[in-house]
């Protein structure tokens, strides 16, 4: 996730959550042939997935060719691993009792190119991952650590997802303009703070959205101009899209809903009832028990480690202000594993000034 002019502060099914737990990529067929010359063939199904480039080692025993890598230094060594290019908490290592934890929430992959040209420009289309409608073009690269970016709509009959391709040389869309799978958008680059050219790269992200009245929120708690509406990416909440590829190649007529649904919950959070959440109108399969929904004193939501909302239902608990009602158990701080939402050990978890502003947005008690 990246804010409107710096970095945000990792897979919810934690992969490479402790030094040396990564399990390997299984082999698979892919999704269209390489080169860049012709876009991608869509597989089918409800959500029609197609890779956003002509990179298909996603689905090798080679990911290293898929993912771009990241500079880290760790008690004074230096390395570029390509795991930091993955969706999840896969950076920002940190020595613990119970291990080394990675701490850095990465919402989106990175896609490493496989052609340039003589002096080492990426030459790689990028492709819309599926039928939608452009909504944003970003095209001034200062106002973002997303450099220039664009984002995509798609309606899958379930309430709208985005797809947004990041650290773009050049963009070929407009805003409003309706797109196919596989259709080109845009040329990859190495646009936004931090990226050099050695590392271009396409970060591709698809994301549920947490609040139509984002700016208000915005306002509340930042001084500086929003450049980008209810596009920003503090605004866009970023699911495992590495993980629906894999689930899309073994399963076509997945939906979105369902790929979630299988996501682990890590925390949930009660709110006083002040009428229905619109992130509920907007989502309704994010609804539990909704039978109860009539006087309910309050609204507990449920969300994965990354703050992915996982599911709404009524509640009773008689409260004035959100409060933690359950945690997953850990040994270690529950704010290294929650982007630092939540704090406390064990059973118990407390919401952290981070962690209420975050809650004020995706239940719209701001």
């Amino acid at each position: 996730m990246y804010s409107p002019t710096f970095c945000f502060s990792p897979p919810w099914r934690r992969r490479d959550r402790f030094a040396g737990s990564r399990a390997a990529v299984a082999a698979a067929s892919v999704l269209f042939t390489l080169g860049t010359a012709a876009p991608p063939v869509a597989v089918g199904g409800p959500l029609g997935l197609v890779l956003p480039t002509a990179n298909k080692a996603i689905f090798s025993e080679h990911p290293e060719e898929f993912y771009q890598y990241t500079d880290r230094t760790f008690e004074g060594v230096r390395s570029k691993p390509w795991s930091g290019g993955r969706y999840g908490f896969v950076r920002d290592q940190k020595r613990t009792a119970a291990g080394i934890v990675f701490t850095k929430f990465h919402e989106g992959i990175d896609i490493r190119p496989v052609k340039r040209d003589k002096a080492g420009e990426p030459l790689d289309d990028v492709f819309a991952i599926a039928d939608g409608k452009v909504v944003y073009v970003s095209t001034v690269s200062s106002r973002s650590n997303y450099g220039n970016y664009v984002v995509i709509q798609h309606d899958w009959g379930e309430g709208p997802f985005y797809s947004l391709y990041a650290h773009l040389k050049s963009v070929m869309i407009e805003t409003g303009q309706p797109v196919k799978a596989g259709q080109r958008v845009a040329r990859m680059g190495y646009t936004g703070a931090g990226i050099n050219r050695e590392r271009a790269h396409v970060h591709v992200e698809l994301a549920m959205m947490l609040s139509s009245r984002f700016q208000g929120w915005y306002d509340k708690h930042f001084t500086t101009r929003n450049w980008h509406g209810n596009y920003n990416g503090f605004n866009l909440a970023g699911i495992d899209l590495a993980g629906l590829y894999h689930s899309h190649r073994d399963n076509p007529g997945i939906a979105a809903s369902q790929f979630l649904s299988l996501a682990a919950p890590y925390y949930k959070v009660a709110v006083p009832n002040r009428g229905t959440p619109e992130l509920l109108k907007r989502y309704p399969w994010l609804g539990r028990d909704m039978a109860k929904a009539d006087g309910n004193r309050s609204w507990v939501f449920t969300f994965a480690d990354t703050g992915v909302p996982l599911a709404i239902e009524p509640g009773d608990h008689q409260i004035a202000y959100p409060a933690v009602v359950w945690v997953k158990s850990s040994r270690i701080d529950h704010a290294y594993n929650t982007l630092a939402r939540i704090n406390g050990t064990g059973s118990k978890a407390a919401l952290t000034a981070s962690g209420s502003r975050y809650v004020q947005l995706v239940t719209g008690a701001f």
